[in-house]
């Protein structure tokens, strides 16, 4: 069964008296553990199609299912929870808070949840050891390299174990060589960890690293390939 099931997924903004189309009845299957690359050129649709997946957006028509739950359904307050549980995000900017070390970002999203301190601790340790980063965790971000940043908030998406990690160009700010390290990584979750991931680029190298590419052009998919 699929991890994400899309049915005619439309998906319009207003600007003034003007409605644009963003998305037009994309039919999309997305099954669990999986490692998707969402690719296109500039206003796609990419990241459009990403929020609503991710639960950050709602769509104007059509349904998002997401582990047999119509997502699109749920009222504001019931798709924040949904988030919290269910998805992990990473951007582009790392989006790290300066003033606290590695392992406290980390720990952010579970002050969400009812934990204790210790349990909250010992759960961010766990996922900054996953990302090679054990030895940072007292470190603040600006003591760290870009790549160590993203690898910290790769750790702060996964540490509640999220049913779909959702990363918008997570390797847009880095070099080559750090990129690749990146990716490596989470090709790593996907295939020993079996985490479901979801990430949009626009670079060529990155979704060879991906199990499936989903070509998106003018709000419209472009067909689906392999490799």
């Amino acid at each position: 069964m699929s991890l994400v099931a899309i049915r005619g997924l439309t998906k319009n903004y207003t600007r003034g008296k003007q409605t644009v189309e963003v998305l037009h009845g994309i039919e999309l299957e997305i099954p669990r553990g999986d490692f998707v690359a969402l690719m296109g050129p500039s206003g796609s649709g990419k990241t459009t199609l990403l929020n609503l997946i991710g639960g950050l957006d709602t769509p104007t028509a059509g349904s998002v299912t997401v582990d047999g739950r119509r997502i699109d359904q749920l009222r504001r307050g019931e798709l924040a929870k949904w988030r919290a549980e269910h998805v992990g995000f990473v951007f582009q900017f790392y989006n790290l808070l300066p003033v606290l070390s590695a392992q406290k970002n980390v720990e952010l999203p579970l002050l969400l949840q009812r934990m204790s301190a210790a349990e909250r601790s010992k759960r961010a340790q766990v996922a900054l050891k996953l990302v090679g980063l054990s030895d940072r965790a007292g470190h603040k971000p600006s003591e760290l390299s870009g790549g160590q940043e993203q690898r910290v908030a790769i750790a702060r998406a996964l540490v509640t174990d999220p049913t779909l990690l959702v990363c918008d160009e997570p390797t847009g700010d880095l070099d080559r060589e750090t990129a690749d390290e990146i990716l490596g990584l989470l090709q790593m979750l996907n295939r020993q960890h079996g985490k479901t991931i979801i990430m949009v680029t626009h670079d060529p190298k990155a979704a060879e690293f991906a199990g499936h590419i989903v070509h998106l052009d003018k709000g419209r998919l472009a067909g689906a390939g392999g490799h």
